[in-house]
């Protein structure tokens, strides 16, 4: 079993959120007590005919448990909202306690359901990090297939890239169909392959829609349900003023960098160090990373992008409460030399109180032009978690 940086809290309710296939229902199987846990799993048919029929039949199988409960963990909450009335009732009249894992807050917000007024903490879990794996992580595996749990149990690239194949094909069935959160598959099913192709740039709403033959409004609302189902997030361009950050396109980084080549049928090409590809998949798998130890670790970092006007770039302006913010250079390149650091160099001196850093493949930690250039895992350590 791999050690996950989660850390739910058990002296009170919780929600654990994340995608299909991050280890919600392993991890909580485990970090619950069995002997004092009622399980409910959703997924199961006659668990959820049951529940849906007559919510408040969770109230006498609470009542009927053999033992003093320390938790309740019912496993994919959002297929049916209307439970959480029932779990309130039970916080309040009984102070039992829930562990509520879900894939999707959508539609438990779009149909208004009971988020529980604080009373239960919200978690969210990833797939499997560096920081998580240690010994066991693999770079070239992270590019190549990235790193759901599940891809841990096979040893051949087939396997891997058959479970990929498939984890897409159930998502678009179990999460857009059976949730029903798209009137049409067919256009949706176009969407995914160019967000797909499209992950890691700054969005353009626009040429989007031409591609898919759709609308910016419907484009943007496709988006939405990908960071909804917790498959993507957007990034927003950094600029001191709020409103004026609103105004700009955002970038979107598929939630796994596995899925995203399995979604844009590229598995069975192999990433060759050097390439624009390589490049592409280290700068994700790096974004990746880095969103998911800010989210388990440091909540209240914030993550940007910055363009300027002449179009040059920082990957990732990490906002850190109370510490310089970090402005990070990506670079897939084993030998980092001036000519790479030239966007960073002219961008931060705009920056004064920020401090920048280049992490890459180079092994050796170097300063160029006044800026800390570190191997990728070194840089990561040194972030502040």
């Amino acid at each position: 079993m791999v050690p996950r940086l989660v850390k739910p809290l058990k002296s009170t309710s919780f929600f654990l959120f994340g995608a299909r296939g991050t280890g919600k229902t392993h991890f909580l199987r485990r970090f619950l007590d069995p002997e004092t846990t009622l399980s409910i799993n959703l997924l199961e048919a006659s668990e959820f005919e049951e529940l849906s029929l007559n919510p408040d039949s969770l109230i006498s199988r609470v009542r009927a448990a053999k033992q003093p409960l320390d938790f309740v963990f019912i496993d994919e909450v959002q297929k049916i909202p209307q439970l959480l009335d029932v779990v309130h009732h039970l916080i309040e009249s009984q102070q039992i306690k829930f562990a509520l894992s879900g894939s999707s807050a959508r539609k438990l917000r779009r149909g208004g359901a009971n988020l529980l007024a604080g009373r239960a903490f919200q978690y969210y879990l990833f797939p499997l990090t560096q920081m998580e794996l240690q010994e066991r992580f693999s770079l070239e595996e992270a590019l190549n297939f990235g790193t759901l749990p599940q891809l841990l149990q096979y040893t051949q690239h087939e396997e891997k890239e058959q479970y990929l194949r498939t984890y897409v094909d159930t998502y678009l069935k179990e999460e857009i169909l059976v949730e029903q959160l798209v009137r049409d598959l067919v256009p949706f099913r176009k969407f995914l392959d160019v967000a797909a192709q499209s992950s890691g740039k700054i969005i353009n709403y626009s040429a989007i829609a031409r591609d898919i033959g759709s609308t910016d409004q419907t484009v943007k609302s496709y988006f939405q349900i990908l960071e909804d189902t917790l498959l993507g997030r957007f990034i927003e361009p950094y600029h001191r003023s709020i409103r004026k950050r609103q105004r700009g396109n955002p970038k979107f980084y598929f939630f796994d960098i596995g899925v995203k080549r399995a979604v844009t049928k590229m598995l069975t090409v192999p990433l060759r160090p050097g390439t624009y590809m390589y490049g592409e998949a280290f700068e994700h798998f790096i974004i990746q990373e880095i969103n998911a130890r800010h989210q388990y670790l440091k909540p209240d970092y914030e993550l940007f992008y910055l363009k300027s006007a002449d179009h040059a770039e920082i990957d990732l302006i990490i906002d850190r409460p109370g510490l310089p913010s970090i402005l990070l250079e990506i670079k897939s390149t084993d030998r980092i030399t001036e000519h790479d650091l030239r966007h960073l160099y002219s961008l931060g001196k705009d920056l004064p109180n920020a401090q920048s850093l280049c992490l890459s493949r180079d092994p050796h930690p170097k300063e160029i032009i006044g800026i800390r250039c570190l191997p990728w895992q070194q840089a990561l350590d040194e972030i502040g978690w």
